[in-house]
């Protein structure tokens, strides 16, 4: 039998035989179950985090990339950990390791992500372009058979499925340049403020590569190491990510990269894992004059995600919301500033469950108003064929 080191030797490019001598067959089956709470389920880039200062870095960062040293006590305590806690021998992860690559741009992005530097109308004008709802709309009318199925199954609106892929890789056509491996372990070593997250998220990876057959020096994402055309982390491409059943695979792989089938069927189940409410809005309209927006505006905080008022405080503040919104149904007021005004918005529960894919209003909103963009142009009578002569 061929050692890893020794493969190694023989060929720097054969990462399909790495990937079956680190995480082949002496890697115990892991088991379905949901992460742990050291890793709580991320699926886009992860919540926002304020900016540290150069001295928060554990290690000189260089402009250029360079390999990690496995000789640091926290990157040889993360080989034992997964070592012990997965059956794999400590120097096949290692080996692996090996290949990983400090990234310094990538600590550069996650310090100024845009949902934590812009106003919602500034952001919302980044993302509501007409040609992004244009390629919504015709990918929408492209997959509506996998779009209905999963409606059907799920109860999850098809437009919003849509948005999710829309807005995370515009519609699968900008999955992510970096290596995942070099993408997890630059955070997971060299960005304490979310060390533990990506560490975790780094040890699914490794899992994840062995149970869907992947490349490890090969699969390409964002710089916070998520994946696909829905851009899932990791520990939820494990839990969430279904196998499709219209593309009629006669495997169990789930292929978020190239399979439209398994890529909605998995985004719809995301929703459905985290409370989505099957034909329910995620924003009402909460109409009030202009002292009210500009009084309740300045008290809300824009990193609040939990439904902490009802319907009828809502009302008590001076919104007017729709009759069919009972006063104990749970709501988020949502801070929406625009451009020349105060401005308030009302969100459901299926607003919160849009923030469980990546924990910002601002992305939720832009969700919400790209499906309903999509919707409105889907709903339009299609435009007279031309005659014929």
């Amino acid at each position: 039998m061929i050692t890893v080191n020794a493969a190694l030797r023989r060929s720097r490019c054969a990462p399909a035989l790495l990937l079956l001598l680190v995480l082949g067959a002496c890697v115990s089956p892991p088991k379905k179950s949901a992460p742990s709470a050291a890793a709580p389920a991320v699926v886009s880039t992860p919540a926002p985090a304020p900016a540290v200062a150069p001295a928060a870095v554990a290690a000189p960062l260089t402009e250029a990339p360079i390999p990690f040293d496995l000789e640091r006590e926290d990157i040889r305590t993360f080989i034992d950990e997964v070592s012990a806690k997965n059956s794999i021998p400590a120097a096949e992860v290692r080996a692996l390791l090996a290949h990983g690559m400090r990234q310094p741009r990538i600590i550069a992005a996650i310090t100024r992500p845009a949902e934590s530097v812009l106003r919602w109308f500034e952001y919302s004008n980044r993302l509501m372009s007409a040609e992004r709802i244009a390629r919504g709309v015709e990918f929408a009318r492209s997959q509506s058979a996998r779009l209905d199925a999963a409606h059907s199954k799920a109860g999850v609106s098809p437009e919003y499925i849509v948005a999710i892929i829309g807005i995370e890789t515009n519609y699968g056509r900008n999955k992510g340049s970096w290596r995942v491996l070099d993408a997890l372990m630059t955070l997971g070593f060299d960005y304490p403020p979310r060390s533990r997250f990506f560490r975790s998220e780094l040890k699914q990876f490794l899992l994840l590569v062995r149970e869907e057959k992947l490349d490890p020096l090969a699969t390409l994402g964002s710089y916070a190491g998520a994946m696909g055309a829905p851009q899932f982390m990791p520990s939820s491409y494990r839990r969430y990510a279904v196998n499709g059943a219209l593309d009629g695979a006669g495997d169990a792989q789930r292929d978020l990269f190239d399979s439209w089938d398994d890529v909605i069927g998995s985004v719809a189940n995301y929703f459905v894992e985290h409370g989505w409410q099957r034909e329910q809005p995620a924003i009402v309209s909460g109409e009030a004059n202009a002292d009210t927006m500009a009084t309740v505006m300045p008290t809300l905080d824009r990193r609040n995600l939990e439904l902490n008022e009802t319907a009828a405080g809502a009302r008590a503040r001076g919104f007017a919301l729709p009759a069919s919104v009972s006063d104990d149904t749970r709501v988020i007021l949502v801070p929406a500033e625009l451009a020349d005004r105060a401005n308030v918005r009302i969100g459901l529960r299926n607003f919160y469950v849009i923030t469980r894919y990546n924990r910002s209003i601002l992305y939720a909103m832009a969700v919400h108003d790209l499906a309903t963009a999509i919707a409105a142009e889907l709903a339009k009578p299609a435009p007279p064929s031309a005659a014929t002569p």
